[in-house]
């Protein structure tokens, strides 16, 4: 063994296993040893799952220096990259890990979709999808799932509306889509889900081909009639966004929802103010609050980069975990403190640089319609079971909770 393999080995040995598990008895806040992190500098070593021992960024400053650095590299085939997970040959369905002029010339082709301006023309329909679901809801038996009625399947009919994907087939794409973020799923697992669903969108695709839509889909389609766009391209990213568009934000309306049970002050302020600005600020402090992408954007040094004072090399990877950022003091004061009315849109949740999420209008728009209309056509609202019997998503890349029993 060479002496560059030792000290690998004993990094990898002495280095804090990551990700980390949360406290017990507390399943909103980040894991307790992941905060205390953050106590032995800016950067610290962690090791993975493969035993490569990359930087973890530790402050809100830092982490969003590092995001908007074209010195550091969202590819995730680039050598060197802290892969989530153990994967087989190049990995596909990877617009967030792609580097530009790649990853700039696919977020132009679909960034008009997902506007300010179109998304919030979207709010009139989305309000009258949630206050549907709402209304069956409360003709219907009591306890019921809330995840099941509300949380999955608004954001999904959002996206497949948004893409001109049949929603009849959800049952298709969630079930595969939960494969894909499961991180106890085998790396054959994985791949077979995400090779069903790029062979649905190829699907799609055709279909778009011969018959085009008002659709994301077709819109799509039209760039492979043209030649821009390879049409196994077109339904990768088909994939990204079907998957994107419906598991962060079904997670965060149920995982906030049974955070303000938690905080019914909080809820309190929430479903009796009639300001809108108060539902605004409630989804901007939710989601810093909550992060529920909370594995680490991730990146790898093209050159030797100075980073709070430490060097990290070329080909060292660093991982930046948006919920330690989210608690940061320095950003957020008191960060521990649930607070509807303070100011977070700064937070990380949504990332940060070229790399920030896309679909976030739409994310914040659904976040928004939710919380300011479910509490107040359900004000008597309530845990149909204990806290401590929920089932959080501990195993998945994106956090929240299986099943969230509720009566009123």
């Amino acid at each position: 063994m060479t002496d560059t393999t030792h000290t690998h080995a004993a990094a990898a040995e002495q280095a804090p296993q990551f990700p980390m598990q949360r406290a017990e008895g507390c399943p909103f806040d980040p894991p307790p040893g992941l905060l205390a992190l953050r106590e032995l500098g800016p950067l610290v070593k962690v090791r993975l799952f493969d035993d490569s021992t990359p930087w973890l960024v530790t402050r809100h400053a830092d982490q969003k220096s590092v995001l908007a650095d074209p010195r550091f590299s969202a590819d995730i085939n680039h050598p060197g990259y802290p892969k989530q997970a153990p994967v087989k040959g190049r990995v596909r369905l990877s617009l967030p890990g792609m580097d530009d002029p790649d990853h700039a010339r696919l977020r132009r082709m679909i960034s008009g979709a997902f506007s300010v301006k179109r998304v919030e023309a979207m709010r009139p329909a989305i309000q009258e999808l949630v206050d549907g679901f709402i209304d069956r809801l409360l003709a219907g038996p009591k306890p019921v799932d809330l995840v099941e009625a509300l949380a999955l399947p608004v954001p999904s009919l959002v996206i497949c509306e948004l893409l001109g994907v049949p929603y009849e087939d959800h049952d298709f794409f969630q079930t595969n889509s939960k494969i894909i973020i499961l991180r106890s799923s085998s790396l054959d697992e994985r791949m077979a889900a995400q090779q069903k669903l790029i062979e649905y969108l190829d699907g799609l695709i055709g279909k778009k081909l011969a018959t085009p839509e008002d659709d994301l889909l077709s819109a799509l389609a039209e760039r492979v009639r043209n030649g821009e766009l390879p049409r196994q391209e077109a339904a990768e990213l088909g994939v990204l966004l079907l998957l994107g568009g419906h598991e962060t934000t079904s997670n965060m309306i149920a995982l906030g929802t049974l955070l303000l049970l938690e905080y019914p002050e909080q809820l309190e302020r929430l479903r009796t103010n009639d300001d809108p600005q108060l539902v605004v600020s409630a989804v901007e402090e939710l989601l810093r609050y909550l992060t529920v992408a909370h594995t680490g954007r991730r990146r790898v040094a093209l050159e030797d980069v100075d980073i709070a004072g430490q060097t990290v090399r070329a080909g060292e990877g660093v991982i930046m975990p948006s919920d330690v950022a989210n608690r940061d003091p320095e950003a957020f004061p008191d960060p521990g403190r649930l607070d509807i009315e303070r100011s977070a849109r700064h937070h990380q949740a949504f990332g940060a640089g070229t790399h920030h999420c896309l679909g976030q209008p739409l994310a914040r728009l659904e976040l928004q319609v939710v919380y300011g209309t479910l509490y107040r056509r359900i004000p008597t609202l309530r845990l149909a079971t204990d806290l401590g019997k929920i089932p959080f998503k501990h195993d998945g890349f994106i956090y929240g909770v299986h099943e969230l029993p509720v009566t009123w």
